[in-house]
């Protein structure tokens, strides 16, 4: 099996979104189960192909959390990365339309609060539902519909999924404001469940279990 343990030109050239260096880790295989060539990252890296993998068939997250995308340059469908190991690409994909995973990079956490305002129209017009400190599985069981054309980022970083129960498209969320469901990369302004993302340095529980 090659191994590729580090690779100082992505390290050299990747902005860290973390900040903290190796407080970020991911080890990235060619196959799936975690086989064939391998490396190892730990700042961002806006293509995966270029000199390092054909295809990425595998992933083991020792810390992060991270986020992958389908294309290069951090575009396309998103996948959140968590600790843990992801066997082959449905692993990481809710919603299983791609098999494609080209860029990732670290997600910063900037607080041990969450809150978060998700709007039914562009330009944070229309009904209004306020999240804090919570995960949703359904906003329709909290008396909000499915459309969601904009969102205000108060404090944490989010994920918000297509379907309910976490299932379809992920959409990370951190903190700013996104006037257009454009801007979080989606086809249609439809999120149905949210969840928060935590990391081992404000939540020392419940975070980074591996299934």
């Amino acid at each position: 099996m090659m191994e590729q343990q580090s690779v100082p030109e992505q390290a050299a050239a990747g902005k860290s979104h973390g900040g903290l260096g190796g407080s970020f880790k991911v080890s990235i295989f060619e196959l799936e189960n975690f086989q064939g060539k391998k490396c190892d990252l730990s700042t961002e890296c806006p293509n995966l192909t270029e000199s390092l993998l054909e295809k990425v068939g595998s992933i083991q997250v020792e810390s992060g959390p991270w986020v992958a995308f389908e294309r290069c340059a951090f575009r396309g469908e998103q996948f959140v990365l968590e600790k843990g190991d992801y066997p082959r690409w449905d692993a990481w994909s809710s919603s299983h339309h791609s098999d494609s995973l080209l860029s990732l990079r670290p997600l910063h956490i900037d607080s041990p609060e969450h809150k978060i305002h998700l709007f039914e129209n562009p330009g944070y017009g229309g009904r209004k539902m306020e999240i804090v400190d919570d995960d949703v599985p359904s906003l329709w069981a909290h008396g909000f519909q499915d459309r969601v054309a904009s969102i205000r980022v108060i404090n944490g970083t989010w994920v918000g999924y297509e379907f309910p129960g976490y299932r379809g498209r992920q959409y990370v969320f951190e903190r700013g404001e996104y006037c257009h469901w454009n801007e979080w990369d989606a086809n249609q302004p439809r999120i149905q469940s949210v969840r928060r993302i935590r990391d081992r340095k404000w939540h020392k529980r419940g975070c980074f279990l591996s299934s």
